[in-house]
């Protein structure tokens, strides 16, 4: 079933033809990713789950990986940017947790075949960044900041830095596959990156 209800519309107001196909199609996608990959996913069977004609899909999403994208973006997109915390570590953590489970689930697997299928189509790896990886880039790098402003960590930890140091072996794994993707590795990665920034003791 779809973790989220998409185009909640008001009490009363009714659905329109085009939001029905939008919401089937959406469903479609996500159901079918769910048994296959992203590579082998068609337009043809979104189309024949959704019950709606393939130039609907194309009148909308001029490829699969743009659908599957903007699948992705509407069941996804902001979880993590939406994780509030106390202090700018705290921040860091519950974000790290948040990625986690989520490497752990559906959004996992359909980030390492996007990853995988950017290989051969880089404007799929330039799409997956500037419409999702960029958002909680700039999120978290907001949260490093503020924690150098209010003297959590030292004035001149580089933020980019110390962001990729955190998220970079979680793809490493999320992608190879050579080891687990636990919180409780999360907790140990994010203790090991930010040994010798932090001003002041840690708080959790």
């Amino acid at each position: 079933m779809p973790e989220t209800e998409l185009n909640p519309l008001r009490p009363g107001r009714p659905r329109s033809d085009a939001a029905e196909s939008h919401a089937a199609i959406m469903d479609s996608v996500y159901e079918l990713l769910q048994r296959m990959s992203v590579r082998d996913l068609t337009m043809e069977a979104v189309a024949r789950r959704a019950r709606v004609g393939k130039p609907t899909l194309y009148k909308w999403w001029p490829s699969k990986a743009a659908l599957v994208m903007a699948m992705f973006q509407e069941r996804f997109a902001g979880k993590a940017e939406a994780v509030g915390a106390g202090t700018a570590e705290q921040a860091l953590r519950n974000k790290v947790r948040v990625l986690i489970q989520e490497s752990n689930g559906l959004f996992g697997k359909v980030m390492a075949e996007l990853i995988a299928e950017g290989q051969s189509e880089p404007s799929v790896l330039q799409e997956l960044y500037d419409q999702h990886m960029s958002r909680r880039r700039a999120a978290t790098i907001a949260d490093v900041e503020r924690g150098k402003a209010s003297g959590e960590f030292l004035a001149d930890t580089d933020s980019e830095l110390l962001l990729d140091s955190i998220i970079g072996p979680i793809y490493f794994r999320l992608l190879l596959k050579f080891a687990p993707l636990t919180e409780r590795y999360g907790e140990e990665l994010v203790d090991q990156v930010l040994r010798g920034l932090r001003s002041k003791p840690a708080e959790r």
